[in-house]
């Protein structure tokens, strides 16, 4: 029993699932010191001891990594008007470690094309381009909106079907939902960090115009003033 607990313990350790491999650990000493002590068979006992300080050792090691981890639990970056320099890259690309395959993303608003000079599809493409090129090996996406009202309805559902089979030609499942009551903006990894942006996507102001600098690149591009709260959670909504 403690040598698959312990397996277990090894096999979340290299998954990066550091809380869950921790239990595990902790589990699998507790076995295999009650084995040491029934066991009258002395080479038998210095293998299980040997074992027990290994894992002792990388058990440690862990509960380090994790108070580091918690003492990030929240930080709040602000966004100030016309500030330049906060592209997706920029703003994510530290909680998008290589072990990200799944991405909850929550805004009421990834509707039209175009509403209040605002590009909030297109927003969500360069969102999903992003996770795309890497270095997080993203798998799937999930996001949940509001439908968009009157006649800009057919063009959310269509947009939003093309981008659902440009990632799927790229190896990603992209889950569309829809809620009428859905108010808060954010965005979830599945390595417990979760961002949640005053403005959602939407903090960038309008291009003034198709070639001006900053129509393509996101850092060049004037943001409105909004606020980034980064929390690590425990547990990832699902």
């Amino acid at each position: 029993a403690g040598a698959e607990t312990l397996k277990r313990a090894v096999q979340l350790d290299e998954a990066s699932r550091f809380q869950e491999s921790l239990v595990c650990y902790q589990e699998g000493i507790d076995l295999l010191l009650q084995a040491t002590k029934a066991t009258t068979d002395e080479a038998k006992k210095h293998r299980y001891q040997q074992k027990i300080s290994e894992y002792l050792t990388r058990a440690e090691e862990i509960k380090e990594h994790i108070k580091k981890q918690d003492s990030k639990y929240h930080k709040q970056i602000r966004i100030e008007e016309n500030a330049t320099g906060f592209g997706y890259e920029k703003l994510f690309h530290e909680y998008l470690t290589e072990n990200v395959s799944e991405v909850w993303v929550e805004d009421p608003y990834i509707r039209q094309v175009h509403q209040a000079s605002r590009y909030l599809l297109y927003n969500f493409l360069r969102f999903c381009e992003m996770l795309v090129k890497g270095p997080c090996k993203v798998k799937t996406i999930h996001l949940l909106t509001s439908y968009d009202e009157g006649s800009g309805r057919s063009q959310q559902m269509s947009a939003l079907e093309e981008i659902k089979q440009s990632l799927r030609n790229c190896g990603v499942t992209l889950n569309i939902n829809f809620s009428s009551s859905i108010h808060d903006r954010e965005i979830r990894f599945n390595n417990g960090w979760m961002i949640k942006i005053g403005r959602g996507l939407d903090y960038f102001k309008k291009p003034k115009g198709l070639f001006s600098i900053g129509y393509c690149d996101f850092d060049l591009r004037p943001c409105r003033e909004t606020t980034v709260d980064v929390i690590l959670t425990k547990h990832t909504k699902k």
